[in-house]
């Protein structure tokens, strides 16, 4: 039998790590927007993250505006979570049999989500919305979907057109390896455009199964809805008999408890979940109406299995980050936070005479170098990403990681107290003043 050999606590620099990444990994990454290419240059790697922290493989700390793409809401490494995993481990890494912590995340959800009566968990949120598609169809009868140009939900092949996310990023908004007759199933619409909506229902109304939508387009930068529309929505919908599907995998939990739903006061059919319920682990949900939810096998003809669906350790993590959002209520402070970050570059762009939008809502804020309001894709995509790309260097070098895209959301934590926000909100004043 070979010795084992313990996992070394010294890491190679990232010039080095990624050099023999790419060696063994497409693009030497395992998610497309981490290698770079659009702001240029090498990425760096992270060996470990505390609070509203990285720090580097070459040893740099930087203040956090990612925090792991959504998730890590309390910030890294959060105690409360790594107790809850810690306790979890002592039962067991996964049963394939059904747990305790699946029925007691299973509540949270219900209790905390205005339109979830019941649920489905799962292990991401490309399978939350890919199993919200397939249930939608399967309870209509209908095989049509509505989209919006720039919202991404995850890498299902007939959701991936006109995609945001690294998609967008890579300037590849359809993939490619997705056959035409998939997309052909897939009604492409501008978001906010409700003459849009409408003449689609009027030339395909009894054969278009769901709109799926993400409430706040967060992947493409951050896109708000103008006042009524998310309302249009929810009235085609009941018109037409239509489901209507909420990815909340990004604001779930992240702009209320409730998700932009709360915030609103809409009832989707059904939504998609995921990131904050994790904890940091991989996890992903879909619930809603139980007359839907109840199409699902083993009750209904909607297949949908995950070996690891419901995981111990991920749903331990994700009770304990639900329950210390219920405790600590950090919504005002994070609001709080993110207006003051944004006010202050937008000071900076003003004294600068560059066009900047900073659309806010809660923990969540994009950049977009855009004279006019960006209301969807296009307006999105009209930016001036070079800008972007500038200030993105500028602020790695002084300490800040930005998200390295000009087409994706930036994320606070409970854990930017006061003097990282002011310390970051200085550097990128700084970099803005440079462009």
């Amino acid at each position: 039998m070979a010795n084992f050999q313990p996992a070394t606590n010294t890491h190679p620099p990232s010039k080095d790590l990624f050099e023999r990444a790419q060696q063994l990994m497409p693009g030497g990454v395992n998610s497309p927007v981490r290698a770079f290419r659009s702001v240029g240059g090498a990425p760096f790697f992270t060996k470990s993250a505390k609070g509203a922290h990285l720090t580097t493989a070459d040893d740099r700390e930087l203040i956090d505006f990612v925090c792991t793409w959504g998730p890590a809401i309390h910030g890294h490494n959060d105690p409360d979570i790594r107790e809850a995993v810690a306790a979890a481990l002592e039962n067991g890494t996964s049963f394939g049999t059904p747990n305790p912590y699946e029925v007691e995340m299973a509540e949270l959800i219900v209790e905390l989500v205005p339109s979830v009566e019941k649920v489905r968990m799962c292990n991401s949120g490309t399978e939350a919305t890919m199993s919200a598609i397939r249930l939608a169809r399967g309870y209509t009868g209908r095989s049509k979907i509505i989209k919006f140009a720039g919202c991404y939900h995850g890498h299902v092949d007939s959701l991936l057109v006109k995609a945001g996310s690294g998609a967008l990023t890579l300037g590849n908004p359809d993939s490619a390896g997705i056959p035409a007759g998939f997309a052909a199933e897939t009604i492409v619409l501008d978001y906010n455009d409700v003459d849009g909506l409408e003449k689609a229902f009027a030339e395909h109304g009894e054969d278009i199964a769901a709109i799926i939508v993400e409430p706040y387009p967060a992947n493409c930068g951050l896109i708000l809805p103008d006042e009524g529309y998310l309302e249009s929505l929810r009235t085609l919908c009941t018109g037409n008999g239509t489901v209507l599907i909420f990815d909340e995998v990004m604001t779930g939990f992240r702009v209320a408890l409730g998700g932009v739903q709360e915030r609103v006061g809409i009832t989707p059919d059904l939504t998609a979940m995921g990131k904050i319920i994790g904890g940091g682990l991989p996890v992903g949900a879909l619930g809603g109406k139980t007359e839907i939810m109840d199409h699902l096998a083993p009750l209904g003809p909607v297949y949908q299995a995950g070996t690891l669906s419901g995981n111990p350790l991920a749903m331990a993590a994700g009770i304990a980050s639900l329950k210390k959002l219920k405790a600590t209520n950090p919504y005002a402070t994070l609001e709080k936070l993110g207006a003051q970050i944004r006010d202050a570059l937008l000071d900076a762009a003003k004294a600068k005479g560059i066009a900047l939008q900073i659309p806010q809502v809660g923990s969540m804020f994009s950049l977009f170098f855009n004279e006019a309001p960006v209301r969807d894709f296009n307006d999105a995509t009209g930016s001036t990403t070079d800008h972007f790309s500038k200030l993105f260097h500028y602020a790695l070098d002084h300490g800040v990681y930005l998200p390295p895209s000009a087409y994706e959301t930036c994320f606070l934590c409970s854990a930017h107290d006061g003097e990282a926000i002011e310390q970051a909100a200085e550097v990128l004043a700084a970099g803005i003043k440079k462009l």
